[in-house]
C-alpha cells in the first residue's frame, strides 16, 4: 500500500538531512494520512486521505452503522 492520499494523489517527498558541518544524510517526509470512513459514489469507504483533504472538505465523513441503521427505521 502506497503512502499517498487516494483523493489528491499527496505522497512522499524525498531530501537530505544537512548538519551544520555539512554532513548529508537522506530522508523522506511522510505524508500525514489519516484511514476515514467516507462516503464515496453513495456508499460508504474506507479510505487513506490526508489531512489537509480532511480539513478542506473534500471528505463526506460516512455515518457511523448504528446511527444508519436508526435512520433507516424512521
Amino acid at each position: 500500500m502506497s503512502r499517498a492520499c487516494d483523493l489528491c494523489g499527496k505522497g512522499v517527498q524525498h531530501g537530505q538531512n544537512v548538519s551544520h558541518a555539512h554532513n548529508v544524510t537522506k530522508r523522506r517526509w511522510e505524508v500525514n494520512l489519516q484511514t476515514v470512513r467516507a462516503v464515496v459514489q453513495g456508499k460508504p469507504r474506507t479510505l487513506r486521505v490526508c489531512t489537509r483533504c480532511i480539513r478542506s472538505g473534500a471528505v463526506q465523513k460516512a455515518m457511523p452503522q448504528s446511527a444508519a441503521r436508526r435512520a433507516r427505521a424512521v
